[in-house]
């Protein structure tokens, strides 16, 4: 194992019971790989800002298997603007009952994210769609993830609508995120995320015939 990769596994280890995340040796193992394969990518796409091993275990990995709490058993998921593959990629990983579908409008992003689900042995669980959400009608899904959209509270009220009418969202973002939930009148909860002040998971339960 490399000097990063050991790093990287080492951080998970360390830092997953602080972010109430079980995390067994073969998941590790396929994170790591996961973590090695978006950094030979990254240079060219740009996929996270450039970061530690350790920083990408934390804010980006960890971070993401919070998520794994609000998702029912088989859940069938949405993840929108997925770039990286975060927050899903690593669920899909940690969690085999889950199945997704991946919505990234950049292409060259989605090439990306066929050849992660491919190596990751996740095909048959996942699968991508190059384009942007709204463009089409949302895939049949209990929940809605999401971690970076752009101007993801400018979006928020189409995302609202487009989502099926009885789905969870799984948001994840700041203080400007949260003052348009609320500017919405949603209801919704925020979990504050380890190690930071100003990031959240905020969870929002669509209501039938609500438009947003």
């Amino acid at each position: 194992m490399t000097t990063t990769a050991a790093e990287f596994a080492h951080t998970l280890e360390t830092h997953a019971p602080r972010y109430n995340v079980q995390l067994t040796p073969a998941a590790v193992a396929r994170l790591t790989s996961y973590h090695q394969l978006v950094g030979v990518w990254n240079a060219r796409l740009h996929l996270v800002a450039p970061c530690t091993p350790a920083e990408f275990a934390t804010r980006h990995v960890l971070e993401s298997l919070i998520a794994l709490r609000s998702l029912s058993t088989g859940a069938r998921v949405a993840d929108v603007g997925s770039g990286a593959g975060l927050p899903i990629i690593p669920c899909l990983i940690v969690r085999s009952d889950l199945s997704a579908t991946l919505i990234e409008a950049a292409t060259k992003k989605a090439v990306f994210l066929r050849e992660a689900l491919s190596q990751l042995e996740l095909r048959e669980r996942a699968q991508v769609r190059a384009e942007r959400f709204e463009q089409k009608t949302a895939p049949a899904a209990e929940f809605i993830t999401c971690r970076a959209l752009e101007r993801f509270a400018g979006m928020l009220p189409r995302l609202i609508e487009w989502s099926p009418p009885t789905s969870t969202l799984l948001l994840f973002g700041g203080p400007a995120l949260r003052e348009k939930i609320e500017q919405l009148a949603l209801a919704y909860d925020a979990e504050q995320l380890p190690e930071t002040e100003r990031r959240f998971l905020f969870i929002i339960k669509r209501e039938p015939n609500r438009t947003g």
